[in-house]
């Protein structure tokens, strides 16, 4: 664990307790801070199972940095596990980070926390290099956000308070079948899918950056066993069944954006594939999520297999998406973003 404090911070995040004309100084109590990651569909704190490295940082009554803590270890398994902060009564603004301090970090800081900098000024960025074509980072380290605001007041003991994190990292699975069962690669194809959603800001809205292009970390075909080839009426010849397949992953998506999920066929030039990909991921929030608005929605959820069908290796005929154990099938829908 690493502790990284201004000078102002250092007695109230290093010590308990200080000698002020040789007299005995009240060791101000602090707090216990609990991080949760409970908003996902499964509504069940991942926390432990999911964030394998944390960054908080604290910031004053005024939004002046005060310290930063970190925490690296396996402790962060740990269901019980807290963090102590010693900090001296005031108001006090908690900004927390999942993934970030990682050596696998996708994301990391517009700029370092400093004495004197405010928290409006903190927020994260996309690393430049998972963007590029056929980068293992493209396969994003999950990243999270957290804030909460907070008052320390002198106590017997520690108050315990919880920072709710979000998950802001999405991953995809998109597979391709043909419908006559032709074997599929995707090799054959090029899979992209198009935002603007790599910076963020303090409270951990997207900032304006220009688009960029996500592109698979991995991609190939896959065995799905065999059937009876239906050109054959006596079901005589068994064929095997191999899908195309390619794996991205994304930074936030949210509904003020508009990205698109295109794929092309590489030997034609065709586009086969191109969608709002938001309008279809939505097609899932039914009145079983109808608890959570269409932003919750993309929030918590982070993994997304998308299923398409060809009639022929240049043509889209139709698709489902499938999430946990529900499908949707897409025959007509709204294509605009």
């Amino acid at each position: 664990m690493v502790i990284m404090s201004t000078a102002a911070a250092a007695l109230s995040l290093t010590g308990c307790s200080a000698i002020l004309d040789d007299e005995p100084e009240p060791c101000p109590v602090g707090l216990e801070v609990r991080f949760v990651f409970d908003y996902n569909l499964e509504r069940a704190n991942a926390f432990p199972a999911q964030v394998d490295c944390l960054t908080l940082h604290i910031y004053d009554s005024e939004g002046r940095y005060v310290a930063t803590r970190t925490e690296t270890t396996d402790v962060l398994a740990d269901e019980d596990y807290r963090m102590t902060l010693d900090l001296p009564e005031g108001s006090y603004r908690l900004i927390a980070y999942g993934g970030a301090e990682c050596g696998e970090a996708s994301f990391s800081h517009t700029a370092i926390p400093a004495e004197g900098s405010l928290d409006t000024e903190v927020g994260m960025k996309l690393n430049a290099e998972c963007l590029r074509p056929g980068s293992p980072k493209g396969h994003l380290h999950d990243h999270f956000y957290g804030s909460l605001k907070t008052e320390v007041r002198m106590a017997p003991e520690r108050p315990t308070v919880t920072v709710k994190m979000m998950k802001n990292t999405n991953h995809f699975r998109i597979i391709l079948q043909n419908l006559s069962y032709e074997p599929l690669d995707g090799r054959d194809y090029d899979f992209r899918i198009v935002d603007d959603n790599t910076l963020f800001d303090h409270s951990n809205n997207l900032v304006d950056n220009g688009t960029v292009t996500y592109t698979p970390w991995a991609s190939g075909a896959i065995s799905t066993g065999t059937t009876a080839d239906p050109s054959d009426p006596a079901a005589r010849t068994i064929t095997e069944v191999k899908v195309a397949y390619a794996d991205l992953s994304t930074s936030r998506l949210m509904t003020s954006r508009s990205p698109k999920l295109v794929v092309t066929h590489r030997a034609s030039g065709n586009d086969i594939i191109d969608i709002p990909i938001n309008n279809y991921l939505l097609i899932l929030r039914s009145e079983h999520f109808g608890w959570c608005g269409d932003q919750e929605f993309l929030d918590r959820k982070s993994d997304w297999p998308l299923y398409f069908f060809l009639d022929d290796p240049m043509h889209w005929n139709q698709a489902y998406i499938k999430v946990n154990d529900w499908i949707v099938r897409i025959n007509d829908i709204n294509m605009q973003p």
